[in-house]
C-alpha cells in the first residue's frame, strides 16, 4: 500500500547531545583529575541531517535563543549509578518538550572530594553554560535548576546564589540562577544528622554517622564539623541574592525529612522571598507521584513564569 499523509510540523524533534566535558577538577579523595560532563537534551532543528552535511548545531538564522534548566541528579551524593547525570533525563523531556534546553550534569561524589566540591561544580556547569551561549542557542539570562534528593540539596543551594564557589575555569561568567525547583532535597544537614543518630541500632543501614550520606558528603558530622554543616545546609542560607524556588516533597516520604522542606520554604517568605511548597499526598522519596503529567506540569508553570518574561 502507498499513502501520502500529511502529518505535519508541529511537533519539533528532541536532540540529545551526551558527554560535554564542562570542566576538569581535582578529587583529593581518589587523588586523581577528573572530567565532569553533562548532557544537553533540546529542540534543534533536524540536528542529525546538519550534522552530517558539516553545518553547525544551531540555525544560525535562528535569533530565538532558549532558556535553560540544569537538572542536577541525585543519589546520595555517592557518584554513579545513583547520581548518572542520565538516569532520570526521561522525566525531564517535558522541559525539553516545551522549549527549554535541558543541562543535565554530572559533580564530583562524595567519594571523590568533600563539599563544597560539589556546588563548585554546579556552578561550573553553569558558567560554561554562559560561556557556550551562542554554540548552544541558549539565553544565558534565564538559567534555571532542579535536581531531585541529593540533586534538590544542591538546586536549593545554587539558588542561594551566594559568593565564594567560583573556581576553575570561565570566571568572566556568572554562577548564579533565575529560579530552581527542589525534589526533596535534605536541605538542613543538622536535623539529618539527629534523624541518622537516632536511627543507628543493630541491623541498621548505618553503623556509625560517619557511614552516612551526610557524613560521607562532608567528611564527618554535625559534631565534629558544625560550621560545614551550617555552610551545606541551605535552610540557614537565605539572603537577598535569593531566588526564587519551587519545593516538592512527598507526606511519606522516609528518607528526608520533610520537615527540613517546611523550615526553607518558612524562611523564604520571612525574607521576603518568592517560594512555594507543593506537599504530595502519599508520596515517598522519588515515587511515582513526582512524575505525573499533573506535577509536571506545575513544574513547568513555575519555570514559564520566571524565565519566560
Amino acid at each position: 500500500m502507498i499513502k501520502k499523509i500529511d502529518p505535519g510540523t508541529e511537533r519539533k524533534s528532541i536532540t540529545f547531545i551526551d558527554n560535554v566535558v564542562y570542566s576538569k577538577a581535582y578529587a583529593p579523595l581518589k587523588n586523581c583529575e577528573i572530567e565532569l560532563k553533562l548532557s544537553i537534551m533540546a529542540k534543534y532543528d533536524n540536528s542529525e541531517m546538519r550534522a552530517a552535511m558539516g553545518m553547525p548545531l544551531t540555525n544560525e538564522q535562528d535569533s530565538v535563543k532558549k532558556p535553560v534548566v540544569v537538572w542536577i541528579p541525585g543519589g546520595g551524593f555517592r557518584g554513579v549509578p545513583g547520581s548518572d547525570k542520565n538516569l532520570m533525563v526521561p522525566e525531564m523531556q517535558f522541559l525539553a518538550e516545551a522549549g527549554y534546553i535541558v543541562a543535565s550534569i554530572y559533580y564530583r561524589s562524595s567519594a571523590e572530594a568533600h563539599f563544597p566540591a560539589q556546588i563548585i561544580d554546579v556552578k561550573s556547569a553553569i558558567r560554561f553554560l554562559r560561556a557556550n551561549a551562542e554554540k548552544y542557542s541558549l539565553d544565558p539570562d534565564k538559567i534555571g535548576v532542579i535536581g531531585r534528593s541529593a540533586g534538590g540539596h544542591l538546586a536549593a543551594h545554587a539558588c542561594m546564589n551566594l559568593p565564594g564557589y567560583d573556581e576553575g575555569d570561565n570566571l568572566g561568567f556568572s554562577s548564579e540562577v533565575q529560579c530552581g525547583v527542589d525534589y526533596f532535597g535534605p536541605v538542613d544537614l543538622f536535623a539529618q544528622f539527629k534523624e541518622v543518630r537516632a536511627s543507628i541500632k543493630p541491623g541498621s543501614r548505618w553503623k556509625t554517622v560517619e557511614e552516612s550520606h551526610e557524613g560521607a558528603l562532608l567528611g564527618g558530622t554535625d559534631i565534629t564539623k558544625p560550621e560545614l554543616t551550617r555552610e551545606a545546609s541551605p535552610v540557614y542560607l537565605v539572603n537577598d541574592k535569593t531566588c526564587p524556588m519551587l519545593i516538592l516533597h512527598g507526606d511519606s516520604d522516609p528518607l528526608v525529612l520533610l520537615s527540613g522542606s517546611y523550615d526553607l520554604h518558612n524562611n523564604m517568605i520571612s525574607a521576603g522571598k518568592e517560594c512555594d511548597l507543593l506537599v504530595l499526598k502519599g508520596a515517598g522519596h522519588g515515587t511515582d507521584e513526582f512524575w505525573q503529567d499533573s506535577t509536571k506540569k506545575l513544574v513547568c508553570e513555575f519555570f514559564d513564569k520566571r524565565l519566560r518574561h
